[in-house]
């Protein structure tokens, strides 16, 4: 059976969203029909991006709270058991001011990643089943990027202190998916700091500052008394430890690719060669 999930792994800057969509290039050009989902898809079938979860009496004091709210917030609340979800960054989208700011403030806070770690983790786990479920009885091929280590990774250690709890969560995920024959790729490079360093100088300073405070101002980061970029590379060093130990825990398929060179076309050649071995020979 060959592989209806491709998860795409590997640290920050190290080139995950340019192996996605090389990997959806090379499926097309072998009459593979894939999805592709890259980090922070609003659509995202596995994940929650910008999505909102409330208990019943959580979200009626939302609803009591912000009156002038209360039909755009019950027309676009999913209801889920005796839960809600709010897709709120679609919604804002869609209406601008009509979602006003100190509702979006209010909603945020229980964003699915600003929840404790054991309910946020549940969500996630039902997320992932409901997708295998929907997956198995569909043609496609799915290719997520950074959701499945990533993720778990930086709510468990890096939000919340809690390394010991990442392999038990990815390895979960891991049984949930493995009826979908999953492929994981895990992207390299050979100078951590080099790359990241990279990274923050080609991306917007806004997203430096943000992931800099992330990583720095609380959990693994703050318990360190990490700080500023060289702090950063300490908690990812660590965090590239722990990826390790993952990778080398997991029994689905796996690989690993090098992509130090940044050479795009032999870099898209490494990556034919190992979804040949999958996809090819049982095509």
């Amino acid at each position: 059976m060959r592989p209806k999930l491709i998860l795409i792994e590997g640290l920050p800057g190290f080139g995950k969203t340019t192996t996605a969509q090389l990997v959806q290039e090379i499926l097309a050009e072998i009459n593979i029909k894939s999805q592709l989902f890259l980090e922070g898809n609003l659509d995202h079938p596995a994940d929650y991006e910008g999505v909102a979860y409330f208990k019943q009496n959580e979200f009626d004091e939302l609803l009591r709270t912000h009156e002038v709210s209360r039909d755009l917030l019950s027309n676009h609340a999913i209801k889920q058991g005796n839960d809600f979800l709010l897709e709120y960054q679609k919604i804002k989208s869609e209406y601008g001011s009509g979602f006003p700011d100190d509702l979006l403030r209010a909603v945020v806070k229980n964003d699915v990643y600003e929840l404790p770690l054991n309910q946020h983790r549940r969500l996630i786990a039902d997320r992932w089943k409901r997708f295998t479920a929907n997956a198995l009885n569909g043609p496609d091929t799915f290719v997520f990027e950074c959701c499945f280590i990533q993720n778990p990774v930086t709510m468990a250690m890096i939000k919340c202190g809690a390394e010991e709890i990442v392999l038990s969560y990815v390895m979960e995920l891991a049984t949930i998916v493995e009826r979908l024959n999953p492929l994981l790729i895990y992207v390299e490079q050979s100078d951590l700091d080099g790359s990241f360093r990279k990274a923050v100088k080609d991306r917007p300073k806004e997203w430096s500052e943000s992931f800099i405070n992330y990583y720095t101002n609380q959990g693994y980061g703050k318990e360190r008394g990490y700080s500023g970029l060289e702090g950063t590379l300490q908690v990812l060093k660590a965090r590239k430890k722990l990826e390790e130990e993952i990778f080398v825990g997991m029994k689905i398929a796996k690989k690993k690719v090098d992509n130090s060179s940044y050479d795009i076309n032999d870099y898209k050649q490494v990556l034919l060669g190992i979804l040949s071995e999958y996809f090819i020979s049982t095509n």
